[in-house]
Formats: structure tokens, sequence, C-alpha cells
């Protein structure tokens, strides 16, 4: 992704677990993960490194008619299609807008909901996780450097230096009917030994 990465604030991860956090000693299956966006922004992608983390969803507070509301735009996005296999567990994995269940557009905080039901793994989570805003309409798009030195239609070309294109086509003609003058005099010139003042002369005809 060429755009920069939004400022954010990434908050601790928060587990989710059934019974009493004290005496029940077992892995939470659930964690949750917010994110402050220092401003509203509407997102183009979200990136992220895996680690063992078998599900992923999404849901977004955005800001509407100044009042902030909780969506979902992904639910229980695959990470790993075997929890209980490596497979998926280290990856990197990018989520963009066009996957995504509702338009990203003026959020103010992200919420990622992990799930990793198997008990093989002690620890699961998400790393190295950007967010990247949609390109502003108005800005210059790069133009690559051999589209920009392409000469434009409507522009006419640059003949400076070449030769006038109607003297060059009457040099040519010119040459034309030189080249058929001199076969036409090499023709005249093989037969004429023979001929005497428009005539044919007998005695050379003989020794010929």
């Amino acid at each position: 992704m060429s755009a920069k990465a939004v400022s954010c604030t990434i908050k601790s991860p928060v587990a989710l677990q059934i019974g009493d956090a004290v005496s029940d000693s077992s892995r939470p299956g659930v964690y949750i993960t917010d994110i402050n966006l220092a401003e509203p922004v509407n997102i183009q992608e979200i990136s992220f490194k895996n680690y063992y983390a078998a599900y992923l969803t999404v849901r977004l507070q955005r800001r509407e008619d100044g009042s902030a509301k909780w969506v979902t735009c992904l639910r229980n996005y695959c990470l790993m299609s075997n929890p209980h296999a490596e497979a998926g567990s280290h990856d990197y994995f990018s989520i963009y807008r066009q996957q995504m269940l509702t338009e990203p557009d003026n959020v103010t905080t992200v919420r990622l909901i992990l799930r990793q039901p198997s008990s093989e793994w002690l620890n699961f989570s998400i790393e190295e996780i950007n967010i990247y805003p949609c390109a502003k309409e108005d800005s210059e798009r790069d133009v690559p450097v051999w589209l920009s030195t392409l000469t434009p239609v409507d522009e006419p070309l640059d003949l400076n230096g070449l030769p006038d294109p109607e003297t060059v086509s009457s040099s040519i003609q010119q040459m034309w009917a030189l080249t058929e003058i001199m076969q036409a005099s090499q023709t005249a010139a093989s037969i004429g030994r023979f001929d005497v003042e428009g005539s044919y002369d007998v005695k050379l005809l003989s020794y010929t």
C-alpha cells in the first residue's frame, strides 16, 4: 500500500472468559482489541500479521449525524483454515473496504474480535496492525514517465530540421523521369548502329 498509515492508539487486548476469571484458569478463547483513531477516517485497508488467531470479526464505531454508532463490517473472517494446525498462523493479511459489509467511513474506533477455539495454542493475537485511509479524490495521481512524454493528438508534430514534403515528392518524380529517359536512350543506342539516316544499311546487316 503506497498511502501512509493513519495515526492511532492500539489498546491492550482484553480477554473474554466464561466463568470467574480468578478461579477459572482455562485459556480464554476470545480477545478484543480496540484501536482509537486520531480523527475520523474513511478506511481503505486494514493490514496485520497473524499470531495463531483463527477467526476475526471487525466492528467499527462511526460518527453519524453527531452521534457514534457501532456496526459490524467483517464477521468471522477465517485466518487459519484449521485452528488446530499451523497453516496461516503467521501469515500477513489485508482487509480491503470492498470486502466489508458496510462502508467504513467516518470511523473513529476499530474493534478487532479474535477467536481461537483450539486449545493447542497458549496465546493468540494479531501484530503489526496498520490502517490506511482512502486516497483523496482531488489528489494528483501518479502518471508514468513514459506516458507524460507522449505527443498529444491535437498537438502538431515538430517538423523542424526535416525537408519539405512537397520538395521531396518533386525530387522523386524528377528522378523517376530521368531514369525513364536513360533507359530509353540505352535501348535506342543498341539499335542505332544499323541505322543510317533513318534507314537500315543492308551491308551492315549482312555482316551480323
